[in-house]
């Protein structure tokens, strides 16, 4: 299904910016769960934790309950997170072996990992390394995270810079992992998949459902009221 230029403009527009999406992503967050965020914008969504609730950040080369980015100069470059950025320690933050880290993600110990996007179908796939010949050559720890979460979710732009969707009816690039996605942050929307289906939930507010499809490549199901999307300026 492509998307109506016309609609795309004005979706354009009104579009939510990466701080405002990751916002969004992070409110989802229960206290004390025990998260992995993946490299690059997903990161963002440990700014955002709201006030009373504490997430545990997990990263794959072994470091558990990492707090914030050290200020500039204050870095310690033997502490970085698996997309090699500084971090900093929290009371009882732990260290171990690459082996172990990944034996807490296969063993189901995380409760959330959060990732980017290429695509995401109805059913749940996601793509997220490879676009044919360009990307990383290697998928890496994401097939782990998506398998061995219990949910999974996807922080992303609705529709690529050239305005093609990212929620597809199939995944035409290279699977990270099959059916492992539950819930998806847009610039424009948050989506359910429940059933092999997109379950629209809610909607920025200056949209109508018919323009949100109109950039969507499957069809969005309504189940119950639809509410908006309302975050702060960030």
């Amino acid at each position: 299904m492509s998307a109506d230029m016309s609609n795309t403009a004005l979706a354009e527009d009104t579009r939510l910016s990466s701080a405002q999406m990751a916002w969004r992503a992070a409110q989802d967050i229960k206290d004390g769960a025990y998260v992995n965020l993946g490299i690059g914008f997903p990161e963002m969504v440990a700014r955002y934790q709201p006030p009373g609730r504490q997430a545990i950040f997990h990263t794959e080369n072994g470091i558990l309950n990492f707090g914030e980015a050290p200020k500039p100069g204050q870095e310690d470059w033997d502490l970085i997170n698996a997309g090699k950025k500084a971090v900093t320690l929290k009371p009882g933050a732990a260290f171990f072996h690459h082996a172990d880290s990944f034996a807490m993600v296969r063993g189901g110990h995380l409760d959330v990992a959060i990732l980017g996007a290429l695509q995401v179908s109805e059913n749940g796939d996601l793509a997220n390394w490879r676009v044919g010949s360009k990307g990383v050559p290697a998928v890496g720890g994401a097939m782990d995270l998506v398998h061995g979460a219990k949910q999974v979710f996807v922080i992303t732009d609705h529709a690529t810079k050239n305005g093609e969707p990212k929620l597809v009816e199939t995944c035409t690039f290279p699977l990270t992992g099959v059916a492992c996605i539950t819930r998806i942050y847009t610039s424009h929307a948050v989506i359910d998949i429940a059933n092999g289906r997109f379950v629209l939930r809610e909607k920025l507010p200056g949209m109508s459902v018919e323009e949100l499809q109109a950039m969507t490549g499957a069809k969005l199901h309504i189940e119950g009221s639809v509410t908006d999307l309302i975050v702060p300026a960030l």
